[in-house]
């Protein structure tokens, strides 16, 4: 099989050519996290997605609860601090790992991350922003009063003593 001769040098040297534009032009990574006060600093991009879709998950709310919208770019500025909810969120996550950290003595990986937590976001969200506070209802029934209540009377004496 012939192959022209001409061809095969214009396919070598567009070859050449794309090989070295795509090196010099700059490299283009994920953008580097920001602004980050209680995840740690040496975090990647890939396990700070993984975390916000947890807590976005266990809240049933998407990016823009916690995140501003850039008006000028048109696209959201995770960096900015300029919705409450995101301190909120930050102050929540602190109280979540003070929890942890004391009462379930959570393990914390490579990152400071706690491994296995025993109370996370959905233990009180479980899908909703704003969790209900919900009393419940005093019920008096089988089992006695509720805890703290005084015991109920003795039951009569019966007859065949």
């Amino acid at each position: 099989m012939k192959v022209n001769r001409k061809l095969a040098i214009a396919a070598g040297l567009f070859s050449v050519m794309g090989l070295s534009i795509a090196a010099s032009l700059p490299q283009q990574g994920p953008p580097k996290p920001q602004n980050l006060k209680v995840l740690p600093k040496n975090i990647s991009g890939e396990q700070l997605d993984h975390i916000m879709d947890m807590w976005a998950a266990s809240l049933g709310v998407h990016c823009n609860f916690c995140h501003a919208r850039n008006e000028q770019t048109n696209h959201m500025d995770f960096a900015s601090d300029a919705k409450p909810e995101k301190k909120m969120a930050r102050e929540m996550f602190q109280m979540t790992s003070k929890i942890n950290k004391k009462f379930f003595e959570a393990e914390k990986d490579s990152l400071g991350m706690v491994k296995e937590a025993s109370v996370n976001c959905y233990t009180c969200h479980r899908g909703t922003a704003h969790p209900e506070v919900k009393i419940p209802e005093r019920q008096h029934g089988p089992g006695g009063p509720p805890p703290g209540g005084t015991p109920p009377p003795p039951p009569p004496p019966s007859g065949n003593n």
